[in-house]
């Protein structure tokens, strides 16, 4: 199986072509350059591996939670050329994808949601996939939902920034923190291959961006308030 995967949920970009289990990648901190580097490094990889977008099997993308502008480029990039080339897609949870970096069994994915709050969610192994123990949402750091045993992860930028509020809530029940990690295309195609081979694969109009945070912007009130 042949897969195009790409996140541009945060200031990471992160594109991997998959063969098959076999994977390559570009990866690098991209700013607020998204949109004029993804394309050209989207055809680098497929002339790096000989490949034609007709020839893939699907695209996978990084759905969300995440920049809402980078989510709608991710999200246009990948129905623009699955539409051109004919070929279904698979939207990702970039929470989800944060888990499947970890390689532990428990995991509590959190990303930097911006004003003081971030999106979290938390995952159990279940097989070669992942069950959701608790969906997608975004909370203040010191608010995020209980959750039951010990022995687990944590990753993601939500941990970065917050880790000392997350820390109140979780304690001894956190054993391990991956510092430094973005949802990665690479574990992201790890997660859709089966999807794909399923027959979960989309219509290209058919997928949109998970924003999960409902307002973008806030009145001086408002932020005054948080």
């Amino acid at each position: 199986m042949k897969i195009l995967a790409l996140d541009t949920s945060t200031e990471f970009l992160s594109l991997a072509l998959w063969q098959d289990g076999a994977v390559a990648v570009r990866e690098l901190l991209a700013g607020q350059k998204h949109s004029e580097l993804v394309l050209p490094l989207i055809r680098e990889l497929l002339d790096e591996t000989g490949l034609q977008l007709a020839e893939l099997d699907g695209i996978a993308f990084g759905e969300g939670p995440g920049s809402f502008t980078g989510l709608r480029i991710g999200c246009g990039v990948a129905q623009g050329l699955a539409f051109g080339a004919g070929l279904p897609v698979v939207g990702v949870c970039t929470l989800e994808a944060l888990a499947q970096q970890a390689g532990t069994s428990r995991v509590i994915a959190c990303l930097d949601a911006r004003m003081n709050e971030v999106y979290h969610a938390a995952y159990e192994r279940n097989g070669e996939g992942w069950r959701e123990m608790v969906a997608p949402g975004l909370y203040p750091p010191s608010q995020v939902p209980a959750i039951e045993g010990a022995g687990w992860c944590a990753i993601g930028s939500g941990w970065d920034a917050f880790g000392e509020a997350l820390d109140a809530v979780y304690g001894a029940q956190v054993e391990r923190r991956i510092a430094g990690a973005f949802p990665l295309a690479r574990h992201m195609a790890e997660l859709a291959v089966p999807r794909f081979a399923n027959g979960e694969g989309k219509a290209p109009h058919e997928v949109a961006p998970l924003y999960v945070r409902n307002k973008v912007a806030f009145t001086i009130k408002e932020r005054e308030a948080k």
